[in-house]
Order: structure tokens, then sequence, then C-alpha cells
């Protein structure tokens, strides 16, 4: 959807949140949380990423236009086991500047929740 009066494209919208937004060749994706039934860290993460990969090349972009991200941990102890899937995950020389918290997430069963910011590919 293209609202023609701002020029903001929007990806997936409900009536609560859009999962993509992109404006002046920016993409800004929602916090992407688990799908997957998986209980554990690691496939969480591996999800969630997956997720991002899709949405930004949806919005013509790919993880090594990403300009920021935020990570919300609900328990910080999995940092270790999550950065394993995030370094594995990660372009070669295209680390984001990022930021890990901890914080009680929406639902109880996500370990994890990740914002992205990326730049469209020119």
């Amino acid at each position: 959807m293209i609202d023609t009066q701002t020029d903001i494209q929007r990806l997936h919208v409900a009536a609560r949140y859009s999962e993509a937004a992109v404006f002046n060749g920016v993409v800004y994706l929602a916090g992407m949380v688990p799908e997957c039934e998986a209980t554990d860290i690691r496939s969480q993460t591996a999800d969630v990423l997956q997720q991002i990969d899709v949405r930004l090349a949806e919005c013509n972009s790919d993880k090594s236009r990403i300009l920021r991200t935020q990570i919300y941990l609900s328990d910080i102890a999995d940092i270790a086991a999550m950065n394993e899937v995030w370094d594995a995950w990660v372009a070669v020389g295209h680390a984001p500047p990022r930021a890990t918290v901890q914080a009680a997430l929406a639902d109880p069963g996500w370990r994890i929740e990740v914002v992205v910011t990326a730049a469209v590919r020119g």
C-alpha cells in the first residue's frame, strides 16, 4: 500500500501496525517476533532473522544494508546463545550498530524481538 499523500509505502498492514514501512530510501521494520513453535532462544532467533530476510527483500533491501538493530531479550542470560545465531547470520563486514536489552515481551512464550532499520538498494 502506498500513501499517495506522503509517499510512504506500508507492507503487511494490519489494524494496529504495519510489518514494514519505506520512506526516503529507508526501511523500518516492526518488531519481529518468533512465529515458530520452538521455545529455545537459538530456534527463535533463527526464525526471527529469517523473517527479517524476507521483509527486507520485499522492500528491496537485505541484511548487508541494515543501519541499526534493536534486540529485546526476555532474559539477558540468553545473549550468548542468541549471539551464536546472530554471528552466523550477519553479513561479514556489515555488522550494524546494535543495542541488546532485557525487556518484558508481549507474549511470555517469546524469548526475542528484533527491530531493524535498513537502507533500500539504490
